[in-house]
């Protein structure tokens, strides 16, 4: 009976995740740098630096994200290229959905803060983000 009673508190503490909120929609907007993802076996992969940066804009659940590549003088260069996202919340629960004229998809927001976002997609590969540091070499 113990460990029935301890394999419950381990497990819902392993699968705790955010409840998200609607108010906390508005901190997607923004840059994010990717800083690791986890492998659904487990393994991990430490991103130091990196050439794109990923820039949300969302009002109303509905908006884009778009690859941005930061430049020495602190500015981004970008292109027109970007994804159509909406929202969907649903009981504490947070799935972006994006799409663009070849493919859609979905991530599950599984932690969003003012500087955290960490989504889970299909193939349960979760992505770990945050804000990128700002430089300049002017």
């Amino acid at each position: 009976m113990k460990r029935i009673l301890l394999l419950i508190v381990l497990s819902s503490i392993l699968s705790c995740k955010q409840k998200i909120k609607e108010a906390d929609i508005s901190y997607l907007n923004g840059y994010w740098e990717i800083e690791k993802v986890e492998l659904p076996d487990g393994d991990k992969k430490e991103y130091k630096v990196n050439e794109t940066i990923d820039f949300f804009k969302i009002e109303n659940k509905k908006g884009f994200r778009k690859k941005v590549m930061p430049q020495l003088d602190g500015t981004y260069l970008t292109n027109d290229l970007q994804e159509n996202v909406s929202i969907l919340l649903e009981d504490g629960d947070a799935t972006l959905q994006y799409k663009t004229n070849y493919a859609s998809w979905k991530e599950e927001i599984i932690e969003l803060t003012k500087d955290k976002l960490v989504v889970k997609n299909q193939q349960d590969m979760e992505y770990h983000y945050k804000r990128p540091a700002k430089f300049s070499v002017k």
